[in-house]
């Protein structure tokens, strides 16, 4: 069992397709392959909360986890059209003082107190948004302290001015496995190695010698680099590099919100099914390839799911 911590965000509308929040849809493609993880989170009582809720019921996902705020609102991304009259694209801008910045530390540690007793998690999963608030960064420090034996899985997630340097540095600290994209990975580089974006190009060897030196400042088992669609990189604190390139291509692209919240959560699946790491990988980059192709992070047809689960669950591990 997988314990997920974070923000659940609903953009300028209260419909499921724009519904979001990493740690939301990674939640909901777990609970779409039997895998259902505690989601602790907190929302308002509002008409986004309760698109929330029905997404809890049509995922089957335990809530548990799930705080209600009376006072402050479900998280919401604002979009801004006025850009786009401009002939730009519309800017999202993140709210503050929503309810997932009040996430209540005694209640999140009972939610996993209530788990552990049951089936011991595995992993936590939490990222960097929702510790932008006090409160919260109180209730994962909760959360981990209730579950100290599980590995502690960080998707970083980086928002411009949302998380400093402080945050995600703790983040890292409490960290066993880390993923990043390529600008996040750029701005680590930036922030202890003093490595800047318009430094002379790294070469490969270079590159990998710096996320080596990121494993051995936080004491990590490994980190992991996605790269679109080029695929991805891991690194193993054993010196180990697995590198993932040949991926289908999608069919067609709609939009890539949500790709990297599709890999974590094959990711993580593979390692609680006990896939190998190649195949994890694989599978993990060829998934988050497909949510490209539709609308929204997380697919309106539970359909979707079936070919995966027909190939990756009923097929064992050597299915492709």
């Amino acid at each position: 069992m997988a314990i997920v911590f974070g923000e659940v965000l609903a953009e300028d509308g209260t419909d499921a397709s724009k519904l979001g929040g990493a740690p939301f849809n990674l939640a909901r493609h777990l609970a779409a392959f039997m895998a259902p993880p505690l989601l602790i989170t907190r929302i308002g009582d509002d008409r986004n909360g309760a698109a929330v809720r029905a997404e809890f019921e049509r995922f089957v996902m335990p809530e548990t986890g799930l705080q209600v705020d009376t006072m402050e609102e479900t998280g919401r991304v604002a979009v801004e059209r006025t850009a786009a009259r401009m002939g730009s694209s519309p800017r999202s801008v993140l709210l503050p003082r929503q309810a997932y910045d009040f996430i209540d530390p005694e209640t999140a540690a009972a939610a996993v107190s209530a788990a552990v007793a049951g089936t011991a998690p595995d992993i936590v999963y939490f990222g960097t948004l929702a510790q932008r608030g006090e409160r919260s960064r109180q209730a994962l420090a909760a959360v981990l302290a209730a579950a100290p034996q599980a590995k502690r899985f960080l998707d970083l997630n980086l928002f411009p001015g949302q998380a400093d340097q402080a945050i995600v540095g703790a983040a890292l600290e409490a960290a066993d496995i880390v993923k990043v994209n390529e600008e996040e990975l750029q701005a680590l580089f930036n922030w202890y190695f003093q490595i800047a974006p318009d430094d002379t190009p790294m070469s490969t060897e270079e590159v990998h010698a710096a996320c080596r030196a990121l494993i051995d400042r936080f004491s990590l088992d490994a980190l992991i680099v996605t790269l679109g669609h080029r695929g991805s990189v891991y690194f193993g604190s054993d010196g180990s590099l697995v590198a993932n390139r040949d991926n289908p291509v999608p069919p067609y692209v709609i939009d890539t919100v949500g790709a990297g919240d599709a890999f974590s959560a094959i990711f993580l699946l593979g390692r609680a099914r006990g896939w190998p790491l190649e195949l994890t990988l694989a599978r993990a980059n060829e998934f988050a390839g497909a949510i490209c192709a539709v609308t929204g992070a997380v697919p309106q047809d539970m359909g979707f799911y079936d070919k995966w689960a027909r190939r990756w669950l009923a097929g064992g591990v050597s299915a492709a």
